[in-house]
């Protein structure tokens, strides 16, 4: 149970993490958009800190903050995204949106439903949470991803490098008239190639 300063900064992290995510799909600026989205990070991260998952939280800056909004930012800011014609048509999605969201609440619904109805589940779990004052929540994930779910973690880290190379390869374009970087060549590069000596004569140019 929460305290009642804990409660208060619970609902005021909770309170100006919502307005934010409001103002992200809101905003007419793509920047401010990716900026409230920061901002909606770092309430929801302080959540995680107040319930005791300080490893999540502290993966949702760095990861989320730290790189993917970070990039969503320089993404935004680079590229000239007519955002306007994007829009233009989005209504007509609505209905699938619509059938998503309210999948996702059935299932949060069905999830916070089973502990609102069975209060012992918790107690049920093949792998139940250790004693805060024994074990940290970072160290007792860790011994069930690297004991347990060693294999899957190895696979999902494995299907990730073989996205990225896939990535690279579609987006690597050999374009005419374009130089390009040969690592090669510049480590293999002397003074006869490098400096390239011409005498002048007085009065000319080169």
């Amino acid at each position: 149970m929460l305290t009642g300063l804990e409660a208060i900064f619970f609902y005021l992290f909770a309170f100006i993490g919502v307005a934010a995510a409001f103002m992200v799909i809101s905003a007419r600026n793509p920047v401010h958009s990716v900026l409230y989205l920061i901002v909606t990070f770092f309430n929801t991260a302080a959540l995680f800190l107040l319930t005791g998952a300080e490893f999540l939280a502290m993966i949702l800056l760095i990861v989320y903050v730290g790189a993917v909004a970070v990039l969503f930012l320089f993404v935004v800011m680079m590229l000239d995204v007519d955002f306007a014609e994007l829009k233009h048509g989005a209504l007509q999605y609505a209905p699938v949106g619509a059938m998503v969201g309210i999948i996702l609440a059935g299932e949060l619904i069905i999830v916070l439903g089973g502990y609102a109805f069975s209060p012992d589940l918790a107690a049920e779990v093949a792998k139940p949470i250790p004693d805060i004052a024994e074990r940290h929540n970072t160290a007792a994930l860790g011994d069930i991803l690297y004991t347990d779910y060693f294999f899957f973690f190895q696979i999902a880290g494995l299907i990730l490098l073989v996205a990225m190379i896939g990535a690279i390869v579609l987006t690597l374009r050999h374009k005419e008239n374009v130089k390009r970087q040969s690592i090669s060549e510049q480590v293999a590069r002397g003074p006869a190639t490098a400096i390239e000596v011409r005498k002048v004569e007085t009065g000319e140019g080169i």
